[in-house]
């Protein structure tokens, strides 16, 4: 881990030299992520799960799945299922996963990749190790994220986004000690390759031991920080943090009453360990979430329809040979 890296990353463009004279966003909470199992039985962390939603807008989920070395037929997935009112986001880190869905979306990722759904109206999906992988066994690791989606966009049409490893935008921090894989969103002027119908970033940074990175960040957008590996420190104050716990940066996007003064982000690596960590963080949508498994809608009256037209069979049907 991680399948995609740079021998050098000062042959990549690099981010800006913080300004000490602007502010720096430093932590409200360090939490640590709950261990549990989903789909198949395949195990997570869920690193959301314990944070207030108020923070999280527009974020609902993320899933941290594995790191898990398969023996032979143990590899697990998840069978088929709806989706209404977000997006979701799996960037496998290592291992293979195949993607099926309702609207002829569909692909497989490995070792970089990222698929994105627009679940929109309504999908039906499937995630599943390949059969070749489930006889074979094999490391699995990746995470998934559920972006929501603003009300005016939750019956739009599916979509589906396959973004290969190598179009993912590379970068180096200022002194070359972290490298950044930027999969969606603007960093210091550099766009990853996702499309998205919430404002967000979203990126994977390995930062080198006893080295620092330092993000240039939206006053807009909130800031998440998830340690998939290694020990380290966050934010102005240096709180520390390790693998499978997520930071909350304060600033909180254009939700009243809260502050935006904090323009980067730091985050710091161990001496002799290295820090592998997601990064994400969005513009507040500020409407009312009410999320029930697998739908994501602003009301109740929304869920109970969305469960009806799932049952109607309104969200497609599964394919041929499925």
């Amino acid at each position: 881990m991680p399948a995609v890296t740079v021998e050098n990353p000062l042959t990549l463009p690099r981010l800006p030299r913080p300004d000490v004279t602007v502010p720096e966003r430093r932590v409200l909470t360090v939490a640590s992520a709950p261990s549990g199992f989903e789909g198949e039985g395949f195990p997570v962390r869920k690193a959301l799960a314990t944070i207030k939603p108020s923070y999280l807008d527009p974020f609902v989920m993320m899933d941290q799945m594995g790191e898990v070395d398969y023996a032979p037929g143990e590899p697990k997935g998840t069978p088929w299922h709806p989706h209404r009112g977000f997006e979701t986001v799996t960037y496998m880190i290592d291992g293979v996963m195949d993607h099926t869905d309702s609207h002829g979306g569909g692909g497989t990722i490995t070792d970089g990749d990222t698929q994105w759904m627009t679940a929109g109206s309504g999908i039906l999906h499937k995630e599943a190790p390949p059969e070749w992988l489930v006889q074979k066994g094999g490391l699995f690791h990746g995470i998934q994220l559920w972006v929501n989606l603003p009300g005016k966009d939750k019956m739009m049409a599916p979509k589906y986004q396959d973004i290969g490893r190598t179009n993912v935008v590379l970068l180096s921090s200022d002194d070359g000690g972290a490298l950044v894989r930027v999969i969606a969103g603007d960093v210091a002027g550099h766009v990853g390759p996702g499309s998205t119908h919430t404002p967000i970033t979203l990126l994977h940074a390995t930062v080198s031991p006893g080295a620092q990175l330092a993000l240039p960040w939206r006053k807009d957008f909130n800031a998440l920080a998830y340690v998939l590996s290694g020990r380290g420190t966050v934010g102005a104050d240096r709180q520390p943090i390790e693998s499978g716990q997520l930071a909350v940066y304060d600033g909180f996007g254009n939700r009243p009453g809260l502050t935006t003064d904090g323009e980067w982000l730091r985050i710091s690596a161990r001496p002799k360990e290295a820090l592998e960590v997601i990064i994400l963080g969005g513009r507040p949508i500020g409407e009312p979430v009410a999320h029930y498994g697998p739908f994501v809608m602003n009301t109740k009256a929304e869920l109970v329809q969305a469960f009806e037209d799932y049952q109607s069979g309104r969200f497609g049907s599964v394919p041929a040979g499925h």
